[in-house]
């Protein structure tokens, strides 16, 4: 290449490099000048004196639209509180299968206690995290997995997956035989007790390794770094029963019989149905539909199972939930419950605030844009139990049972309308009795895994 042509090349190329725009007086003069074309003073004076911004931005032209009626609502007593926890997964899951109890034990309501369950959750992260450990211990400590087993030692969080495998190792209890306490009720003070106390243990598994001690010896190490972390979680939570007598009255009035129970036992008297039988679905955009996938450890017991789910549409999704809710069964459903939530007047509605209007600025992404730029995700898991449709036929709401008291929202209850459903739902739990053949066979193949890190996480 000639030198004429070269110089100039070599200055295109080093101009690309150094393009990079910083914020300089030109453009902020643009900024003030449109910021003062566009935006009212009243907008101004409005916004920087209210903290609460739905109240600015609420849909006057919504108002008086909010429908409580269902034309199918399945019978719930009880609204549970999960309190200042994360803990939404373990209520759901629960108070999704206690229709069963209630059922079977003819009983006006009926709550597990989510305290005795909790405990074990807690406890077998603990000891899948160690796991974890011990198995990526020759790996530096910026390896991504060993990055993220620090970054996730513990949390109260959870999906459905979790919920079936400590109920079906643990067995359940009602309420009253083991209550919430403080802690329970509050987990952030126990968890960063017992979560530095994880850290602590895992450092110390690594410190062993590079000793040159074996895999057999870490083991043994792990059994009273649990120990530890067994008594921390006792002391917060309360120790789990082996065994408990019961007794109840049912809606006739009659009182039972004492009788005495193991965890399983009670479990398996009062539900009577194989958690097996029910299956996640997903409604994930950012990947190819019918297809099973799995998340990588994404599970509370080291012998449990990954969260796994099958992707559908929403179309759907929604199709087997109405066959659930007529055949009288309620649902795990999870979603980003953050977005567009009137937690007072207990609505989910993507119409029920202007903020565009508001501001004099669009909002456009979709839902997998959303996904991927981490503005989405599934924030909290409730029951769903009702749906109504219009006079032509589509369905126009949904009705979900909460766990934040009964003062929340509609007495408990959250209503959700259709199009939120499509935009903000995420995950579906349904009995495989309501699911088609060709649901059912994508359920039974080999899932895509996808690494712990994934954004469904």
């Amino acid at each position: 290449m000639k030198r004429s042509v070269l110089i100039p090349v070599l200055l295109l190329l080093f101009s690309g490099m150094m393009s990079a725009q910083t914020i300089d007086g030109q453009l902020l003069s643009r900024f003030r000048r449109d910021h003062a074309e566009k935006t009212p003073r009243g907008v101004v004076n409005v916004v920087a004196n209210n903290q609460d911004i739905k109240k600015i931005a609420l849909n006057a032209a919504r108002a008086g639209q909010i429908d409580t009626h269902f034309a199918v609502k399945l019978d719930i007593q009880g609204i549970t509180d999960q309190k200042s926890t994360g803990r939404c997964w373990l209520f759901t899951g629960l108070n999704v299968i206690r229709q069963k109890a209630r059922e079977r034990l003819n009983v006006e309501s009926f709550e597990f206690s989510e305290n005795f369950n909790f405990f074990y959750d807690q406890l077998e992260k603990a000891n899948l995290c160690l796991e974890g450990i011990i198995e990526t211990r020759g790996k530096p400590m910026d390896d991504r997995v060993v990055d993220w087993l620090f970054g996730n030692a513990l949390g109260d969080g959870g999906v459905w997956n979790m919920m079936v495998d400590v109920v079906e190792k643990y067995g359940a209890v009602p309420k009253e035989i083991m209550p919430d306490t403080e802690h329970g009720a509050s987990t952030g003070n126990m968890r960063s007790m017992v979560r530095q106390k994880i850290r602590e243990a895992a450092v110390r598994l690594r410190q062993m390794h590079e000793r040159g001690e074996n895999e057999k010896a870490l083991r043994r190490a792990k059994e009273d770094m649990l120990g530890d972390i067994y008594r921390l979680l006792a002391i917060h939570l309360g120790e789990p029963p082996e065994t408990f007598r019961w007794r109840y009255k049912d809606k006739d009035g009659n009182l039972s019989e004492y009788k005495t129970y193991t965890p399983r036992s009670f479990f398996t008297d009062v539900i009577g149905v194989d958690l097996g039988d029910y299956v996640m679905l997903m409604n994930d955009p950012t990947r190819p539909y019918d297809r099973l996938y799995e998340i990588d450890r994404d599970r509370n017991l080291q012998e449990g199972t990954n969260w796994t789910y099958v992707n559908l549409t929403n179309a759907e999704l929604k199709a087997f939930a109405k066959k659930s809710l007529l055949a009288g069964e309620a649902m795990y459903f999870s979603c980003d419950v953050g977005k567009y939530l009137d937690r007072e007047a207990g609505y989910l509605d993507t119409e029920h605030y202007d903020f565009e209007s508001l501001y004099g600025i669009e909002f456009t992404m979709n839902k997998t844009e959303r996904i991927l730029s981490k503005e989405s995700a599934s924030s909290h898991g409730m029951a769903l139990v009702g749906v109504d449709t219009l006079a032509d036929g589509t369905t126009d709401k949904w009705l979900l049972e909460n766990s934040w008291g009964d003062s929340a929202g509609q007495k408990g209850y959250l209503i959700m309308t259709d199009r939120w459903f499509d935009e903000y739902g995420f995950r579906l739990v349904v009995h495989k009795k309501f699911l088609s053949p060709k649901v059912l066979e994508i359920a039974g193949q080999e899932p895509v895994l996808l690494p712990p890190w994934d954004a469904m996480f």
